[in-house]
């Protein structure tokens, strides 16, 4: 089981959406894959279609009540071998509330050690924050995958990204390591998203997926329906981009013998 954070401190940078369509794609090859919502907006639950109002428990109710970890899943009954542990606003008090708890950061690590399933995959959703939540997940992780918007913002941001996780190689996860970079948001018209590409490439290397994710109001839209861009319209530039990185993710993990 190979766990997997999407994280970037900054917002808007298709976090997410990776998630959601990453792991859709994932569990339509066949692999057996568990979202994690760690974001209390809720975002990866409801853009798997899962209403949040129609459940008693969430991340939060695993943190607060320590509540088995296994009876938060729920499957996903749009797509085969998907799985979720949803999340809800009630999530951004956990922090408050578990502030006198000793080692708090490694708290998702533990949890996610009593899993009963067999997952190949299990990704976590991350808010854009490095808070409570965000260091669970990253402690918790084996390795994590970057999502950058192909804007100028971006670049100001990556110095601060590689320090945070600098921090958390050397105090709270010596193993965590970068899985892999996904541009995002790609303009092939705008001379800045091609600098872009070029300055994340230098920076990166052979971190950075040759898949790259144009902007695409398909992918904008279906989370609203609450589908991943597969089941929304499988056809479009954004479901065929993340169809490709899906691919060549599985070509990555297979190459490195997972």
């Amino acid at each position: 089981m190979k766990k997997i954070c999407v994280f970037n401190q900054k917002g808007g940078v298709g976090k997410t959406t990776t998630n959601i369509n990453l792991a859709s794609y994932l569990s339509l090859e066949g692999f057996k894959t568990l979202v994690v919502d760690m974001d209390p907006q809720g975002n990866a639950s409801s853009g798997l279609g899962v209403d949040k109002n129609k459940f008693n428990w969430s991340m939060y109710d695993l943190f607060v009540y320590d509540r088995d970890i296994n009876s938060l899943i729920i499957e996903s009954d749009i797509i085969k071998n998907l799985y979720l542990i949803p999340s809800s606003i009630n999530l951004a008090a956990a922090e408050v509330e578990l502030i006198n708890i000793k080692n708090r950061e490694f708290l998702l690590k533990e949890y996610i050690a009593k899993l009963n399933n067999s997952f190949d995959f299990v990704f976590i959703d991350c808010p854009p924050s490095l808070g409570f939540l965000s260091l669970n997940s990253l402690v918790a992780s084996d390795s994590l995958i970057i999502p950058i918007q192909c804007e100028f913002y971006a670049l100001e941001g990556l110095s601060q990204l590689i320090n945070t996780i600098n921090l958390v190689n050397q105090s709270l996860n010596k193993s965590l390591y970068i899985e892999g970079v996904i541009l995002n948001m790609f303009d092939s018209r705008a001379k800045l998203s091609n600098e872009v590409v070029s300055e994340v490439n230098k920076f990166f290397k052979d971190k950075v997926y040759s898949t790259i994710i144009p902007r695409n109001i398909k992918l904008a839209e279906s989370p609203s329906y609450g589908l991943p861009i597969m089941l929304y319209d499988e056809k479009c530039k954004g479901a065929i981009s993340y169809k490709a990185l899906a691919k060549e993710f599985i070509f990555k993990q297979r190459r490195s013998g997972l």
